[in-house]
Order: structure tokens, then sequence, then C-alpha cells
């Protein structure tokens, strides 16, 4: 059996602890093992506390809206509030197609007339082909030798000191939410603001009920 219920809470510190009763009691009632119950009801308080956080927009305040459903084995749970939304990224410029410009002829060598080929092209004269560069350090010019490849880049060991702090207040919200969920997705609402949802496979405690039904 799927079951879904959805809650409408005021943009206010308060709904924070009432949505994680509420999920955590319907987690007990359906036979939710009682650490993944505990890890949801973090994720969610994180989500909900973004939410009253940031969740304020320039049109009249609409709280925020929170979503769960259960299909099988898989918990499902929404954070929508009614803020600006994230922050889209700027795609980088598309490069140019234009094709740059021709190199200028080379003026011919004084002295000797470029033969022509069957195709109607200049040949280049045959004492610059048969001609060599002097030595450079006793090894003779090769005039087929390809210029030499850039030395491969070395990898650097990571500083552990230039680390972003994890603990720090600003982000640990959504690294919590990533750290007890098993999928997230961030995206934006294209009417109300933000939307926070995580996915979390669910484990069974034995003779759960709604395993049962």
């Amino acid at each position: 059996m799927d079951i879904w219920w959805t809650l409408h809470l005021k943009r206010d510190p308060a709904s924070v602890p009432l949505a994680r009763r509420i999920l955590l009691g319907a987690m007990a009632t359906a036979g939710v093992d009682p650490q993944v119950a505990h890890d949801l009801g973090l994720a969610l308080s994180e989500a909900c506390a973004n939410a009253v956080e940031h969740g304020a927009g320039g049109r009249p305040d609409e709280g925020f809206q929170v979503s769960a459903s259960i299909s099988g084995d898989l918990l499902r749970i929404e954070v929508t509030d009614s803020g600006p939304g994230l922050a889209v990224p700027t795609p980088p410029a598309a490069p140019s197609l234009r094709r740059p410009p021709a190199p200028p002829a080379r003026p011919a060598a004084v002295g000797h007339r470029p033969r022509r080929s069957r195709r109607g092209r200049a040949s280049v004269p045959a004492p610059v082909l048969t001609g060599h560069r002097p030595r450079r350090e006793g090894r003779p010019y090769d005039t087929h030798v390809l210029p030499c490849r850039p030395p491969a880049p070395t990898l650097r060991p990571v500083d552990v000191d230039t680390l972003p702090d994890l603990t720090a207040e600003s982000g640990r919200g959504l690294f919590l939410i990533h750290a007890l969920t098993d999928h997230v997705q961030l995206r934006n609402h294209p009417l109300r603001g933000a939307i926070v949802s995580f996915d979390k496979i669910l484990k069974w405690q034995d003779g759960a009920l709604l395993r049962a039904c």
C-alpha cells in the first residue's frame, strides 16, 4: 500500500518541531526502523529550518509546504517554500565558430622558381627539401620531428587546512540532508520558491503494519 500526506505550515520556528513530530509519528505507526526514522526526522528538520529562514519573498508570506510519500520501500519528502528560489548559475558563453584568418604567403626564395605540381599547386624547390640545418648538440636536424609535448601536470596533495568548515552554520543543513538520505535534489518551483526533495530507502521492523497491508 502506498501512502502520502501534505502539510501547510506557517513560516515560524515552531513549525519545524511540529513537522518532525508528525513525520516520526507516521514512521512509528507504519513500522519503520527507529534509526531510519530518526535520520529522516533530522533531515526534515534541517529542510524546514532552511524554509523558515530563507523562504521570505517579495510577495505576501504563504508559509511553506511539506509533502511525504511512501511507495514500496522508498520514502520521498519535499519541502517547498515561498521565497525567491535558488540562484541559477549563468551558463558560459558559447565558443566562437569564426575561422581564424589565413597566414600571409611566404615569398619565394631568390633564384628559384617554384615548380607546378600536376594539380596546379606550387611545389617546394628541391634544394629546400634536400638541405639540412646545422647540427645542434651533435644531432642532425630532422624536419619531421613533432614539437615536444608539455610536461604532464603533477597532482598536489590536498591541504586539510584549506577545506571548507562543514560544521559551520552556513551550509550545514544541506550537508546533513545529503549525509542522512540516499538522494537529494534542489530545484525551483515554477510559481513559488525553492524545492528541497530527498529520498530514503526504508528499513522495517518485524511485523510492520505498512508491510502487512
